[in-house]
């Protein structure tokens, strides 16, 4: 018979082994929250702290290189009247209608490009020529089709992310082990069936990069839309803002319109496509827990 000391010992050090992995993970987000917190903290000081300096010393003139406090009053300014709201959500909302359109479009047309060769070799150059297009060229040309109206704004933000999302779902499919087609064609699925089961989960890594980077060009589109084709028809989003800024010359109200456009697209970035990402990598085994 066993002695008592030699069965728990074994016991002891798996409970040791297990507080040891434990450990580390918890360490580990510990460290991941303060370099998220901290870290971007510190550098946005760095950055204030080098723009006073160079105002303090004079190296642009005044209506070049506004103080950091005259531009934090002019946000105030707009954040205390409400105006900032509506800059917002004129803005966001037409850049979130805009991406679930382009989203739409490309998911069927991304598919039919990794799987059709035909489709791949007679429009897949032309996608990949649109997604290195500027948007901006398209603004002049969606103003003479459709006018000063939503219609010219949707389009520029359609040519701007449908060519990055089709092309990250692409990236994304062609990554996928032929094995797994195959063995839901042997299982008897249909195409629209390895589409949904089969081809998009497999490709999702690669299909998420499409669609953050999708959303960083129907943002920028945005942009340019509003800062050119100005109207009241059209409301008063942030590029609007921009462009009376512009007409004024105030270099304030400039940097405030950049800072504020800046701040939208870090906010999206980190409240929905890091979690999404990090969603998709842990439940791949790839993250950290």
């Amino acid at each position: 018979m066993p002695r008592p000391d030699t069965v728990a010992a074994p016991a002891d050090s798996v409970g040791a082994g297990l507080d040891a992995l434990d450990t580390p993970v918890a360490a580990g987000r510990q460290r991941r929250l303060l370099r998220a917190v901290v870290a971007p903290v510190i550098a946005l000081t760095l950055v204030v702290a080098v723009w006073q300096f160079l105002w303090s010393r004079a190296y642009w003139p005044e209506y070049q290189l506004p103080a950091p406090l005259d531009v934090w009053r002019q946000i105030t300014r707009i954040v205390g009247t409400g105006e900032v709201w509506e800059f917002l959500w004129v803005s966001v909302h037409r850049a979130v209608i805009g991406f679930l359109i382009s989203l739409a479009v490309a998911t069927p047309l991304g598919l039919l490009l990794a799987k059709v060769p035909l489709v791949r070799a007679a429009i897949g150059p032309l996608i990949s020529g649109l997604q290195s297009l500027p948007s901006v060229a398209w603004v002049p040309a969606a103003v003479l089709w459709f006018g000063l109206n939503d219609a010219a704004i949707y389009t520029v933000v359609l040519l701007g992310a449908v060519p990055s999302i089709a092309n990250g779902l692409v990236a994304g499919i062609d990554q996928i082990p032929p094995i797994l087609p195959r063995v839901g064609k042997v299982l008897g699925a249909g195409r629209f069936d390895t589409a949904r089961h089969i081809l998009l989960p497999a490709a999702l890594p690669g299909y998420l990069a499409g669609l953050k980077q999708g959303w960083a060009f129907s943002w920028r589109s945005l942009m340019a839309a509003e800062l050119i084709a100005t109207s009241p028809a059209l409301g008063f989003g942030l590029g609007q803002y921009l462009h009376n800024a512009m007409a004024l010359s105030d270099m304030s109200m400039v940097i405030a319109g950049i800072l504020l456009i800046f701040f939208v697209g870090v906010g999206i970035e980190l409240l929905v496509f890091r979690p999404l990402e990090r969603a998709v990598l842990r439940s791949r085994g790839l993250g950290a827990l």
